[in-house]
């Protein structure tokens, strides 16, 4: 079993005579992480051994060209919310914020690291306006309320330290809250789709413990599909929600006190950044 980090051994602390345990405290022989967000918790459901190599042995990731455009993008939609109100979010002024991100990340060690050619990056550079482009198709933006964005909550629940940037917290006429989290990939397929709104749950369960309301409508925006996923959370699914938050935070931990974390080979495999230290593929 491969084992990279520092480590512990469970102690017992004192034995009665008969040798039935009086009391046993078992330390982890892995270190725990201080928090969990909702992508821990995504990372965590598609691969143990994934979500231990890049949260508790801390090991670097690879720079993923889908993951540096999602910032992209996210960075210009930011701005265009941030810097501007209604009725001044227009689309060259987005695709302007677009542009001046990209001029401060093309000298980040991240973008460079990826090797782009001028065409290469030309034609990354495209795809995000495009996807850009793509988001004034789905709504207009000056008849959005924010009340913030890239909005970072933290609270304890149940059991949990947990913590989530929003990308952007409105308010609806009805002073009601909407969470709306910005997508740069495909659409699922429709049995992933759940999976998809238990993230964005449990950012909706975030602002019921910080805010004290639960967000009316919670929504995920697939800029590349033109897509709106949304649903209405209720109390009943948010019991739901913080029940499966504690039932992984149960796994982490008895996971760290065993050293058990098991791959789960799929699909994600293909992009994953330890790939060759996965006992799946030979690692």
């Amino acid at each position: 079993m491969l084992l990279i980090g520092r480590q512990y051994r469970p102690r017992i602390i004192s034995t009665s005579w008969d040798g039935t345990w009086h009391m046993l405290e078992l330390q982890m022989l892995l270190p725990l992480p201080n928090s969990l967000s909702p992508s821990r918790v995504s990372t965590y459901k598609e691969c143990p051994l994934a979500f231990k190599f890049q949260f508790i042995d801390k090991l670097p990731q690879a720079p993923s060209p889908w993951a540096i455009k999602g910032t992209l993008v996210h960075a210009g939609l930011e701005s265009l919310f941030f810097n501007f109100s209604p009725p001044e979010r227009t689309l060259a002024r987005g695709l302007d914020a677009l542009t001046k991100a990209w001029s401060y990340m093309q000298e980040s060690e991240e973008v460079r690291s990826l090797g782009m050619t001028r065409e290469e990056s030309q034609e990354f550079f495209e795809d995000a306006r495009l996807l850009l482009s793509n988001y004034f198709l789905m709504e207009d933006p000056n008849l959005v309320n924010v009340v913030g964005v890239e909005l970072a909550l933290d609270a304890r629940i149940g059991s949990v330290h947990l913590k989530g940037i929003i990308d952007r917290l409105d308010i609806e006429e009805n002073y009601g809250f909407v969470v709306t989290d910005y997508k740069t990939g495909r659409v699922p397929p429709q049995a992933n789709e759940r999976a998809r709104l238990n993230g964005v749950h449990l950012y909706a369960a975030l602002c019921k413990s910080v805010l004290g309301v639960l967000p009316l409508r919670v929504q995920l925006l697939y800029l590349r599909d033109k897509v709106t996923i949304s649903t209405s959370p209720t109390e009943q699914t948010m019991r739901g929600t913080i029940g499966q938050l504690n039932a992984v935070w149960s796994a982490v931990e008895k996971a760290c006190t065993t050293n058990d974390f098991r791959p789960r080979p799929s699909r994600l495999c293909t992009f994953c950044s330890y790939r060759h230290l996965c006992p799946i593929h030979q690692g």
